[in-house]
């Protein structure tokens, strides 16, 4: 028999996020969190988002033993202020056992129903922000540290209980020798002067900080018009400040700005922490802490996790600026490989930003619907 618990100890949440290690274990591609930034992710006096958001974390039992967890999640603002009656669910793992799956799934239908929902959707996190999808190619690729890895047998699962594909998302790679620099150099000199603007470079995380606000602002309003889009609190922003900016390598965060110093542009991109967090394994100390700064100083792959345009300057040719000063950069750094993080199959705009490199289509995910059952 399958019971479905809800997380409400320290210890059930240590179980919680720690699952997916003995899932995947001696899995090669499967890149594992952080303990305990993990249950700090999951903390409500310590993530923002919960000030937004309502979260239940479920964990599946047979015979005593865990076989599976997933979280429900409401994003009230997604709820009360765009009437989108979602449920939410996200962080989920099971053992090849449908009925498990069935279990969590029904719960999360409970909830939704519970709180007068139309739908539920996942997997997807609490925000944008979040990792969001199942993967369904790519399983023999090493995922990143902002991406959900899964078995193939998850989506049978889904599928079988009756689940659509909602939203397709991308990952492409591209190899920096394949770059054909002459695309957007000469472009990004004649797009600065015709607009009359500059690029932003850093050399360290504290020249970065004054500017954080600001660009998160911008990726709210670059950002508005997709699908399923939730804006970024003030509080979640200074949460990423504290949280991300200062471990960032600086030299891979760049902006466009205006001729009064406004941001019009930005993009981040990361070092790999993929193999540095297998070799963690989890924990920060005594060794983890070290691989993990290996890694972002010395590196061949990074991830472009950002990039967002002010709608003003979108179709423009802005990012030839962008990717101009990151092409300076990568090649001074020995950088090899960039990989993409997921974004929407059907998203024209990004689609043009990036329609000049060679690309390499080596994952897709997808995330699920259905209608809550009353």
């Amino acid at each position: 028999m399958i019971t479905i618990k809800e997380v409400t100890t320290k210890k059930e949440m240590k179980q919680f996020v720690t699952f997916p290690f003995s899932l995947y274990k001696n899995n090669k591609y499967w890149v594992p969190p952080i303990i305990k930034d993990e249950i700090a992710n999951f903390d409500r006096e310590k993530n923002p988002v919960f000030k937004h958001a309502t979260a239940h974390f479920l964990l599946a039992y047979k015979n005593d033993k865990i076989v599976g967890r997933t979280a429900a999640i409401i994003n009230t603002f997604e709820v009360e202020k765009q009437g989108v009656k979602k449920m939410r669910f996200g962080w989920f793992d099971v053992v090849d056992d449908i009925e498990v799956t069935k279990a969590l799934l029904n719960k999360i239908n409970e909830i939704g129903k519970k709180c007068q929902l139309k739908y539920i959707e996942g997997p997807v996190g609490f925000s944008n922000l979040d990792k969001v999808g199942l993967l369904t190619k790519g399983y023999n690729h090493i995922g990143t540290m902002i991406t959900w890895y899964n078995h193939p047998y998850y989506v049978e699962h889904i599928a079988k209980l009756g689940f659509k594909k909602e939203k397709e998302y991308v990952e492409n790679y591209i190899m920096i020798s394949d770059i054909d620099s002459s695309n957007f150099t000469r472009a990004a000199s004649l797009i600065k002067r015709r607009f009359k603007l500059q690029e932003k470079n850093f050399s360290s995380s504290k020249e970065i900080m004054p500017y954080v606000d600001e660009m998160f602002q911008l990726f709210n309003i670059s950002y508005a018009k997709l699908s399923s889009f939730v804006p970024i609190s003030k509080e979640q922003i200074t949460y990423f400040k504290k949280k991300f900016i200062s471990f960032i390598n600086p030299e891979y965060i760049k902006f466009v700005l205006d001729e009064n110093n406004k941001i019009i542009a930005f993009s981040i991109m990361m070092p790999s922490f993929s193999e540095a967090l297998q070799k963690a394994n989890g924990k920060l100390f005594p060794f983890g802490i070290f691989h993990l700064l290996k890694a972002r100083k010395k590196n061949d792959t990074i991830i472009a996790y950002l990039i967002g345009v002010h709608p003003d300057f979108q179709n423009k040719g802005i990012t030839a600026i962008i990717f101009d000063e990151f092409y300076k950069t990568v090649t001074k750094n020995g950088i090899k490989k960039l990989v993409r993080t997921p974004e929407l199959a059907d998203n024209i705009a990004q689609a043009q930003i990036w329609k000049r490199m060679k690309q390499v289509n080596h994952a897709r995910r997808c995330t699920y619907t259905k209608p809550i059952e009353y």
